[in-house]
């Protein structure tokens, strides 16, 4: 396998392994507690490194994981309280804890190998330096069959959890009166995001995993009004997005995760215009049905955005 051809692999399926999770965390408003989890996590990649002397040990990702979920359990803890409200838990914790990893970083620690650049955009063409060879023959990049473990590791958790996924997303209340325990799905949905960024770590940095995992979704949530159509839409966009910036970066000789990023970015502001045109169509009509109701009909309007729908009844 050349390694334009592994790096654009590469691209792909990180792409589409950290969108599928930001679906929900879309739907479920936390997007900004992505940013903290990619930040928190810094510390135990540094630590983790020091232990394993590799950044795609498994047992890195999950150390570095729970230094993610810490942020999680933390704000949550915080937030019970009631001393904090809205995002203030997440801006006291994740800082804190990114500041602990740059100073580590920064102070050469351990004789780690990293640098602020990659710590905050990564570099996907260096992940995918390294190749995976059997008998002579390379079959792309080693990190590349990382996130493929990634990807069908969060396929898989999301298709035996969809339903009660779908439900506390939704409709929480509804999910305890089934006896779903509510905050133990929330708390086993956040470590795979926390995983998923970890394993993401090395193409995308602190703050360029977060377009990876939000714009992709955010994206579909404008051009779908029913989950399963988020979905399909959500992998079609981050699949286009991964193949068009990396070209792009090729072309250009630029950064490869950058490159997506600004790319999600435009997909995004496409389908923002696309969205605020439908609706400008829609209330024109809606006004023009009224006009013609005068005579003492009535007209029924619908909202004008809602999110996917789903039937709080269906079996969980």
């Amino acid at each position: 396998m050349s390694f334009v051809v592994g790096t654009a692999l590469l691209a792909v399926v990180t792409a589409v392994a950290c969108s599928l999770p930001g679906i929900f965390v879309v739907l479920r408003k936390g997007s900004m507690l992505v940013d903290a989890i990619a930040h928190a996590v810094l510390p135990g990649i540094v630590v983790g490194y020091f232990f394993t002397q590799n950044f795609d040990s498994p047992i890195l990702i999950i150390g570095s994981a729970l230094s993610g979920l810490v942020v999680v359990l933390g704000s949550e803890w915080l937030s019970r309280t009631g001393l904090l409200t809205g995002d203030a838990p997440q801006g006291l914790i994740f800082p804190a804890l990114f500041s602990i990893g740059v100073i580590m970083v920064s102070t050469n620690f351990a004789n780690i190998h990293l640098d602020t650049h990659m710590v905050l955009s990564g570099d996907l063409n260096l992940a995918a330096y390294r190749q995976l060879e059997i008998g002579g023959v390379s079959l792309g990049p080693q990190y590349l069959y990382v996130m493929l473990t990634m990807l069908l590791i969060n396929i898989v958790f999301l298709t035996l959890s969809y339903q009660r996924l779908k439900v506390t997303t939704f409709d929480p209340q509804f999910a305890t009166s089934l006896g779903i325990r509510t905050n133990l799905v929330n708390t086993a949905f956040m470590f795979l995001v926390s995983v998923t960024v970890t394993a993401a770590f090395n193409a995308a940095g602190a703050i360029l995993v977060i377009a990876l995992m939000i714009t992709p979704p955010a994206t579909a949530y404008l051009l779908s009004k029913h989950l399963p159509t988020m979905i399909a839409l959500t992998v079609v966009i981050a699949v286009v997005g991964a193949l068009a910036g990396f070209w792009v970066a090729y072309v250009f000789n630029a950064a490869t995760s950058a490159a997506m990023s600004v790319f999600y970015g435009l997909i995004f502001i496409c389908a923002l215009v696309v969205n605020r045109l439908t609706r400008r169509r829609r209330n024109v009509a809606v006004r023009h049905e009224h006009q013609e109701g005068d005579d003492g009909t009535q007209s029924v309007t619908r909202p004008e955005h809602s999110p996917p729908k789903h039937n709080p009844k269906d079996r969980v």
